[in-house]
């Protein structure tokens, strides 16, 4: 992975290409990205660069975020995610990437936190089968059978078993998604397809690992 950069999501639209096809796309609001820290493997034990995006004001920041920043001589930003590279990045510290290190064509990866849903059942969160719906039936969304024999007192739940709880807010990366288009007098860029998160959501679009091509 040598390119990466973070944006905010807006939302999802839908764009005509040259042969006439509708292409629904997810659209990135990408501002300049400016570059807090870059890391080494003598200093760090590891290659990265450090992104920093979206303005903040400074009295919201914490004390070590602020030395951090003045360090770097660079202005404060709210969010700070690392890039990870194989080998020493050619980039430098106050530097600033926009939108176009992408071209239209390119195969990406997004990287974002999905939704929050709360507490959900299985029927929800795995898509399990429902219970019937016959008259008398007293299963209807409840959890099926745990597997072991539980009656006998000597059963146990294994570990890994699908069942209710926290659904969401996970960390989720979608692959091989296509660059449609790259506005850079408006600082857009748009995707094809849905990518992870709610409106507003922090992503990072990175190069794609697993190349479709």
């Amino acid at each position: 992975m040598s390119k990466a950069i973070l944006g905010r999501k807006l939302g999802m639209s839908q764009v005509f290409a040259e042969n006439g096809d509708l292409v629904p796309v997810s659209v990135i609001e990408v501002l300049p990205n400016t570059v807090v820290a870059v890391k080494t493997v003598e200093t760090d034990g590891y290659y990265a660069v450090q992104l920093g995006y979206g303005a903040i004001k400074e009295k919201h920041l914490t004390k070590p975020l602020k030395g951090q920043f003045e360090k770097a001589g660079v202005a404060p930003t709210k969010f700070l995610r690392e890039h990870r590279f194989s080998e020493k990045p050619a980039y430098e510290v106050g530097q600033t990437l926009a939108a176009d290190i992408f071209a239209e064509g390119d195969v990406i990866d997004v990287v974002g936190i999905s939704k929050g849903k709360g507490f959900a059942g299985t029927i929800k969160r795995h898509n399990h089968q429902r219970g019937p719906e016959s008259h008398g039936s007293k299963n209807h969304r409840q959890t099926a059978s745990l597997g072991a024999r539980m009656s006998g007192g000597g059963g146990k739940v294994f570990k890994g078993k699908k069942m209710p709880g926290h659904m969401g807010c996970d960390r989720v990366t979608v692959q091989n998604l296509k660059v449609v288009r790259i506005d850079t007098a408006r600082n857009l860029m748009l995707v094809k397809g849905g990518i992870p998160g709610p409106k507003g959501g922090l992503v990072k679009v990175q190069e794609a690992v697993k190349s479709a091509k």
